[in-house]
């Protein structure tokens, strides 16, 4: 019997039940084209497609939104959205592409939005069938988050909208983002305003969206242009001025902080591609030649993946007392310092496995002599946008310093 199943409620241990029969009987059967390391890299209707119907399943099936009210689409329950991600990991299922929807969107929505607001949005955000991104960084304002420029200015019951979001992953795809942008020039933090903006439906009539190439040649995110934009005042969330408030509830997702108070609303973590944990690299220093030996038998080696395995047991040891709010000494602390951990443990294990490859990391997905058919090297390239994805690692810490060890404030 798992730990978690150990600790589950009798509501819990009967979903559980039914999430292990239902996943053994709906498993997906693998897609026909590659999918990415992760739905932020989605760039083809293909893969979208695949996915979105796989989360439309699972949410037919209950096991998204379990969590949330049934007036707003959820399925009413108890702390189950947990159970539901357990069981989905340990089937080993795709992740959902809806990842910034169901684990930003739908808990700010929830929090912030109007009642009609919340009827129409979430049940379909749920589901996958309508996609959605996040509009907060900006050429000019990145780690300096209150910096960012898009203005509204209101027009009657009308606010038109101009600017430049960027880095923005699945707009693309995306039927609606949430949207940090300016309603007063005079003030940075009280001139913040949030909005919810239909941008699929105002393409090319005031919505821009251009893919951005990365590093690794996929386009998964993308920069947005807001040209005379129009938008329904019914399409803010909370108060005029309560922008940063709002956005901190979306951070607090992010970064994982504010899971205690609204769960995420599905799983998102994936077993259907490549993982990068050090059971895989451990696998990886196994199977691959060096100076005529595994590299598995180089001391050195060894002895770096085992730093790696420690660092991410710890990090697991974290992640369960971070679910337990009587463990914890802060609010913020075993959250934020999970996301900075996992985004460089991630980064620090592919890091090694792209060396322990050698020249062969230089070969790219799908070539038959690449090793773990090239995902190692992809996935290096791809962690720089986890450790700079909610706050730069640099911010994080700042965010520790400061707010909960009370250091003086980094100038």
């Amino acid at each position: 019997m798992s730990e978690s199943a150990r600790q589950d409620t009798p509501e819990q241990a009967e979903f559980r039940q039914f999430c292990r029969q239902w996943l053994q009987a709906n498993k997906p059967s693998a897609p026909s084209v590659r999918l990415p390391l992760s739905p932020l890299e989605i760039m083809t209707r293909p893969q979208l497609s695949y996915l979105q119907d796989w989360q439309k399943s699972a949410y037919e099936a209950g096991l998204v939104g379990c969590d949330y009210p049934p007036e707003f689409g959820g399925g009413g329950r108890s702390d189950c959205q947990r159970v539901a991600n357990d069981e989905m990991i340990r089937a080993r299922t795709p992740y959902f592409p809806n990842v910034i929807g169901l684990g930003m969107a739908a808990p700010t929505v929830l929090h912030h939005g109007q009642q009609a607001l919340k009827e129409r949005l979430l049940p379909r955000l749920f589901s996958g069938e309508d996609i959605w991104c996040q509009g907060f960084s900006e050429p000019g304002a990145g780690s300096d988050l209150a910096s960012v420029q898009t203005f509204a200015e209101r027009k009657g019951g009308k606010w038109v909208i101009n600017g430049h979001k960027v880095w923005t992953s699945l707009a693309h795809f995306a039927e609606w983002m949430i949207l940090l942008l300016r309603t007063d020039k005079s003030h940075k933090y009280d001139g913040l305003s949030y909005f919810v903006v239909p941008i699929r439906a105002a393409l090319g009539n005031g919505v821009t969206v251009r893919p951005l190439i990365k590093i690794t040649g996929e386009t998964g995110f993308n920069e947005v242009i807001f040209e005379n934009l129009e938008v329904d005042d019914s399409y803010r969330l909370d108060e005029l001025g309560k922008g940063w408030q709002v956005a901190m509830t979306t951070l607090l997702h992010e970064r994982g902080a504010g899971e205690l108070q609204t769960p995420r609303a599905g799983g998102m973590k994936s077993k259907a591609t490549h993982a990068t944990n050090t059971a895989n690299l451990i696998e990886l220093a196994r199977s691959t030649p060096r100076n005529g030996r595994p590299a598995a038998d180089d001391p050195l080696i060894r002895d770096r993946i085992m730093q790696l395995v420690i660092r991410e047991q710890g990090l697991a040891q974290n992640q369960r007392r971070a679910r337990v709010s009587a463990l914890q000494d802060h609010p913020l602390r075993l959250q934020l310092q999970n996301k900075l951990l996992a985004s460089e443990i991630t980064q620090d294990t592919a890091a090694l496995a792209v060396e322990i490859e050698g020249a062969s990391a230089s070969l790219y997905l799908g070539d038959d002599n690449a090793p773990a058919s090239g995902q190692w090297p992809m996935a290096y390239m791809n962690s720089y946008g986890m450790t700079i994805a909610a706050g730069t690692s640099e911010v994080q810490r700042n965010i520790l310093g400061e707010r909960v060890l009370g250091l003086a404030k980094s100038k």
